[in-house]
């Protein structure tokens, strides 16, 4: 079966977590981590099913096609299959080509991978009629009877069995379900004919549904999508570097004329210059007015942007200057003025020390803090092997 088309229904009026669809999560909107995911997996066309026009343009941005819900299917009323059967139509028209395997991935579902939704696939062009993601359990399940009292529900409480000698259950995570398309537009559900499931990582599920879903998936972010991927040299132009609190330690020695004094790291001098060796450009951005900064570019031979108030929009405008696609900048900083550049770019990156707010809105946390290295563990990252000359 060679015709796939992947839809993420993403409508645009939550009422749990407003804006939810483009809310970031490790700096990068939910409906565009789950588009990258679709892509990645490279198993056929990639729609988003949207009635909202900030998630169209974040869907296309990321390489989606976009197809426009109608009003009457965007309702807390309409169900997931209205739209993934009006989307499955409308691409018919477009494409001009038959769907023989429709799949649906749900953008709530941050940590969604690639291989999850090809494994659902894989699953039905092995002869199933649909599948699903789902998480093997040992929990003990329990629910109240009318009176109040506790009821084991998949367990005798009497004589519970070890772990090691019960079979797993398995949840539904929500996150991707793959089907026939035509068995899909006779039965007018996802779970039809002989259902399988593809077994996922239980640390990865995490269903968006309350803002305080939305505080653990960023939390949780620098850690599993680190475990995932960090940049590669193919995947930047250009790296960008806070100096406070992300070159050092965020402390100052005060002399009594005034002059201060900073402590930077040697080795965060070493990873620049290997950058700037793999002809990566290096830019120093900082809202610091002290001489200090400027003196630290001009050792390590790099420009530098300092006492700015308002840093997102200096980055944008050099972006546009040098005529770098701010998604193929990393950007590393340590405090909340380093939010609105963390935004722009497509590989923000928080030190070990940042504020927590910073944390969570970075794509990958470094393990050391500020000052003692962090910038030479980001080269790290970059160049791999080809650090050292």
């Amino acid at each position: 079966m060679s015709g796939v088309l992947v839809v993420i229904p993403a409508r645009g009026g939550s009422k749990g977590v407003p804006g939810k669809n483009v809310a970031p999560v490790g700096g990068v909107p939910l409906v565009a981590r789950a588009v990258r995911a679709a892509l990645d997996a490279g198993v056929g066309d990639v729609a988003v099913s949207t009635d909202d026009d900030a998630i169209a343009g974040v869907a296309e941005a990321a390489g989606a096609i976009v197809v426009r819900r109608p009003e009457e299917l965007a309702g807390d009323a309409a169900s997931s299959e209205s739209a993934l059967l009006h989307a499955l139509e409308a691409h018919a028209v477009r494409a001009g080509k038959a769907v023989e395997v429709l799949v649906m991935v749900q953008c709530t579902s941050p940590f969604v991978t690639a291989s999850e939704i090809a494994g659902c696939v894989a699953a039905v062009r092995a002869g199933a009629d649909s599948a699903f993601t789902a998480a093997p359990s040992h929990g003990f399940l329990w629910r109240r009877d009318s009176s109040g009292a506790a009821v084991g529900v998949n367990h005798d409480p009497s004589g519970r069995p070890r772990r090691q000698d019960r079979e797993p259950e398995f949840l539904e995570t929500g996150a991707v379900y793959a089907m026939r398309a035509d068995g899909f537009r006779a039965a007018g559900h996802r779970f039809f004919g002989r259902t399988v499931l593809v077994p996922t990582d239980p640390a990865r599920v995490l269903e968006i549904d309350e803002p305080d879903d939305l505080e653990r998936a960023r939390l949780l972010a620098p850690m599993l999508d680190a475990a995932l991927a960090k940049p590669g040299r193919d995947d930047l132009d250009a790296v960008v570097l806070d100096f406070d609190g992300t070159q050092t330690d965020d402390a100052v020695w005060v002399a009594s004329d005034g002059a201060e004094q900073v402590r930077v790291h040697r080795g965060d001098g070493l990873g620049i210059a290997a950058l700037r060796r793999a002809g990566i450009p290096v830019l120093i951005l900082s809202t610091e007015t002290n001489p200090v900064v400027r003196a630290r570019a001009r050792k390590l031979g790099v420009p530098v942007l300092h006492g700015v108030d308002d840093k997102a929009t200096v980055l944008r405008d050099w972006c546009a200057d040098q005529g770098v696609d701010p998604a193929r900048v990393l950007y590393a900083g340590n405090d909340v003025n380093d939010l609105g550049c963390l935004a722009l770019v497509g590989w923000p990156v928080a030190v070990a020390s940042a504020h927590p707010v910073v944390r969570s809105a970075a794509r990958l946390v470094t393990s050391v803090p500020g000052g003692h290295g962090a910038v030479r563990e980001i080269t790290s990252w970059i160049l791999g092997k080809d650090l050292h000359p």
